[in-house]
C-alpha cells in the first residue's frame, strides 16, 4: 500500500493510514454508487470524505500498475493544481494505492468534507430557487473563468460543481469528480467551450441565460454561442439515451 499525504497534513500521518486501512469497516457511509463507494470520517476536528474507487478490468489493472495515473492519483494531482490556480475544490489530503509487483488493486482518494448550500443540480431542478438567475450567472462566469485558464474539466455535469452563498448575491464554486481534465496550453477555441458545457443541462431557459452570459464574456453574438449550446447540448443528450437504452437492451442496467 502507498499513500501519498498533503504536506500540510503529514502530521496526521498516522490518522489518515488509519482511516485508509480500516475504509471497508468504518466511518460512515455518503455515498454508495455503481461503480465507487464514498465514506465520510473525522480527522482531528474536521471531516474528510474518502473516495473509494472500483477496482479496474484486468486491462486496466495493467495500464494503472505500468503505463499511467491511478484515478485517485490523478484526483490528487488535478485537486492541488487548481487550488494553485485559484480555482475552487476541496481541500486534498492524501490518496493511496494498492499494487501486486504486475497488477493494480484499488484506490483511494482523500480530501476535505464540504457541505454545500447546494450543487448544479439542484440549481436546475429547482427553477424558483432564491437568486435563481444571479447564481447561473455567476457559475457561468466561473465555468469562462476555467476556460481561460485552460481547464477542460471531463465531468462537467450537475453533480459535480458545488455552490457556497458567502454573501449576498455572492457564491463561490467547488469542483468534485476530478479524475477527468485536461490542462490546455493554448487558449481553448469557442466549439471547446461549448461543448464542455454541454453536460450541464438541456433546458432551453437556462441554456439562453448561459448563452447570454458567456457571449458577453467572450465578447461573441449571443445567437452564436446559443445555437453552438443548443447543438452540443443536443448530441450529447441523444447520445447519453442511446448508450442507456443499448445497456438496457443488453442486461447491463436495470430498466
Amino acid at each position: 500500500m502507498n499513500i501519498t499525504i498533503h504536506p500540510d497534513f503529514i502530521s496526521q500521518s498516522a490518522p489518515i493510514n488509519h482511516i485508509i486501512t480500516h475504509f471497508s469497516t468504518e466511518g460512515t457511509l455518503f455515498i454508495d454508487g455503481r461503480r465507487n463507494k464514498i465514506k465520510t470520517f473525522p480527522l482531528g476536528d474536521i471531516t474528510v470524505n474518502v473516495k473509494s474507487f472500483k477496482v479496474p478490468n484486468f486491462f486496466n489493472k495493467i495500464a494503472y500498475r505500468f503505463l499511467r495515473s491511478s484515478k485517485a492519483q490523478r484526483s490528487y494531482e488535478y485537486a492541488n493544481r487548481l487550488m494553485e490556480m485559484g480555482i475552487g475544490t476541496p481541500q486534498p489530503i492524501a490518496f493511496c494505492e494498492n499494487s501486486s509487483l504486475v497488477s493494480f488493486k484499488d484506490s483511494y482518494y482523500m480530501s476535505l468534507h464540504m457541505t454545500p448550500d447546494l450543487t448544479y443540480r439542484q440549481l436546475i431542478e429547482i427553477p424558483d430557487y432564491p437568486e435563481h438567475e444571479i447564481i447561473l450567472r455567476q457559475f457561468t462566469k466561473f465555468t469562462f473563468r476555467l476556460h481561460e485558464k485552460g481547464v477542460e474539466f471531463k465531468d462537467h455535469t450537475p453533480g459535480n460543481t458545488l455552490i457556497n452563498k458567502v454573501g449576498p448575491g455572492r457564491y463561490e464554486f467547488f469542483l468534485v469528480d476530478l479524475n477527468r481534465m485536461t490542462f490546455h496550453n493554448r487558449p481553448m477555441t469557442l466549439e471547446e467551450r461549448i461543448k464542455n458545457m454541454s453536460k450541464l443541462t438541456p433546458e432551453r431557459h437556462l441554456t439562453e441565460v448561459m448563452s447570454d452570459e458567456y457571449a458577453k464574456l467572450y465578447g461573441r453574438p449571443f445567437e452564436e454561442v446559443f445555437s453552438l449550446m443548443v447543438k452540443h447540448a443536443q448530441y450529447f443528450a441523444t447520445r447519453f439515451h442511446r448508450k442507456r437504452a443499448i445497456k438496457r437492451a443488453l442486461g447491463l442496467r436495470k430498466k
